[in-house]
């Protein structure tokens, strides 16, 4: 019987195979393994690969595609504001 293979080794593969054309891509997989690793331990052992995929997206100056015509979302409704003395919504 054959072990799964390790998400862990598989973002390692990524960090050590990613190029300037394919880190978005790379870096999208990355994540969707780190998120399905079981515990704190393997997150950690997993923390380096990404942050260096991460780094190198910054150094190559890749930034993703923003989504056409989207604006960012505001938390407040437009023309609202807080009442005095209360705290900000978390």
């Amino acid at each position: 019987m054959s072990r799964p293979p390790d998400p862990v080794d598989a973002i390692k593969a990524l960090y050590f195979q990613t190029s300037k054309a394919t880190i978005l891509r790379d870096l999208d997989q990355a994540i969707d393994l780190l998120k399905a690793l079981p515990d704190e331990e393997a997150r950690a052992r997993a923390a380096v690969y990404m942050d260096g995929l991460a780094q190198m997206r910054s150094e190559w100056g890749v930034k993703p595609a923003s989504p056409a015509g989207r604006r960012p979302v505001s938390r407040r409704t437009p023309g609202t504001t807080p009442p005095r003395g209360s705290k900000p919504a978390r």
